[in-house]
């Protein structure tokens, strides 16, 4: 009898303490769970085996990556049923001790263990960074962070960020749909561009570092548009690569330098600006006192930084903070999220003057559900460009992320700050939110 779908729904019902608020399609073919839900498609006992093995986060992720485990209907609503049902319970481990110690819990994992047939782990999918021993965040474990990440194709990247090529929050007037998204999330993300040069006061004369260029977008922008000088610094070859052939295609490579160097061995300071967009989360929580200092010692005295960065909530034991599963295996290798408090605290005390924050988190869920939209619209050809995994990854971190933004679970703030001089002039107007002074 074809009843695997029904009997997975009992014994991981027994082993949370609640029913799954999806409905379940299994490998025989069978469905059971609430009519109308999403499906959790489970395409073969593999799946299963991936969860056993590693419960929550990461055996969802495995599973996810390798195809053996999908989504049938709305993604966002599948991810927001089962966040604080799986994720949540699964990754707390006192929560699992607990649940094992009930008798009927452990019948059920019995049960899901002779489900999953096989008593061998499958290896994890291709796209998973391999571990290695040794200290984070040197230049050559950043090196190979950034490669695993940006080095996927820019023309997967093209699909998903659209002609912008920009791959932080947009900013927006308001949400859209239909036939004018694509050219909202181009508006959207030259006027985050914008707000940028506006908030460093760029204009002709003036010296820009981007740190974190990207694919050139800053850079291009604020050379075409406010006349700076910049120079553009990624880690990664073929973003380089391709901002290069843009400089040169914009006329501007009298104005734009792209360089292939690490933050920390820029030596032809001072500059009067500095923009770090979607930078600062790969620095990791022991380094961040030194980038911000790195930072402050790489501008002019009146100089500003713009400090655009993902943050998470603040933990009543933060101690007890560990970087996201799946995003460090499969998305941002190594990367870390710090509260907004903790930032400000150590560019102030790099030297810096904070002037402004704000927050625009409720802008990100609206960049990613329009990234999710592209990739899915162009699904076969993304397969093709990065591989199915690849794109399995993209799809999930982005919907999952989208949803974490609009739930207040992290959020993005452009802190901007200051390297004041000794007689206090900070060179900003009077009046908040003036930003040319």
């Amino acid at each position: 009898m074809a009843d695997a779908a029904q009997r997975l729904r009992d014994h991981v019902g027994q082993v949370l303490g609640a029913p799954l608020p999806v409905r379940v399609r299994a490998w025989d073919g069978s469905e059971a769970g609430p009519p109308g839900a999403p499906v959790m498609i489970v395409r073969n006992r593999r799946a299963l085996r991936r969860l056993l093995f590693k419960p929550g986060e990461l055996g969802l992720a495995r599973a996810w990556v390798a195809g053996d485990l999908d989504v049938e209907g709305d993604l966002y609503t599948a991810l927001d049923l089962l966040s604080g049902l799986i994720w949540e319970r699964a990754e707390d481990a006192r929560t699992l001790r607990q649940a094992l110690r009930d008798p009927e819990a452990r019948a059920a994992v019995r049960g899901l263990v002779r489900l999953g047939g096989s008593p061998l782990p499958p290896p994890p999918p291709a796209e998973e960074v391999r571990r290695r021993g040794g200290p984070l965040h040197t230049r050559r474990t950043d090196r190979r962070a950034i490669s695993h990440h940006y080095d996927v194709g820019n023309d997967f990247y093209e699909l998903v960020l659209g002609p912008s090529m920009v791959y932080s929050c947009a900013y927006w007037d308001g949400p859209t749909s239909g036939e004018d998204a694509a050219g909202a999330l181009e508006a959207a993300q030259r006027d985050k561009l914008d707000l940028v040069c506006r908030k460093l006061g760029l204009g002709p004369g003036r010296r820009l570092l981007d740190v974190g260029c990207g694919w050139g977008s800053m850079a291009v922008r604020a050379a075409r548009e406010h006349g700076a000088a910049v120079v553009g610094v990624t880690l990664s070859q073929e973003q380089a690569a391709y901002a290069r052939k843009r400089v040169a295609d914009e006329g501007l490579a009298d104005r734009v330098e792209i360089r292939v160097q690490d933050y920390r061995d820029i030596t032809d300071g001072p500059y009067d600006a500095i923009s770090s967009i979607g930078m600062a989360e790969h620095v990791g929580a022991e380094r961040y006192l030194d980038y911000a200092r790195d930072l402050h010692a790489l501008l002019a005295p009146g100089g500003r930084l713009l400090n655009h960065q993902i943050a998470r909530r603040p933990r009543r034991d933060e101690g007890a903070y560990r970087v996201d599963a799946f995003i460090d295996a499969y998305v941002f290798p190594d990367g870390e999220l710090a509260p907004l408090g903790v930032t400000v605290a150590q560019l102030e005390r790099a030297g810096f003057e904070v002037r402004d924050v704000e927050s625009i988190r409720e802008h990100y869920g609206l960049t990613l559900r329009r990234w999710v939209a592209n990739l899915e619209a162009e699904w076969e050809r993304a397969a093709t460009l990065a591989g199915a995994g690849r794109a399995r990854v993209w799809r999930l971190y982005m919907a999952a992320s989208a949803l974490a933004f609009e739930r207040n679970r992290i959020g993005v703030n452009q802190v901007l700050a200051v390297r004041t001089p000794e007689d206090g002039g900070s060179g900003l107007s009077l009046r908040a939110r003036v930003w040319t002074g």
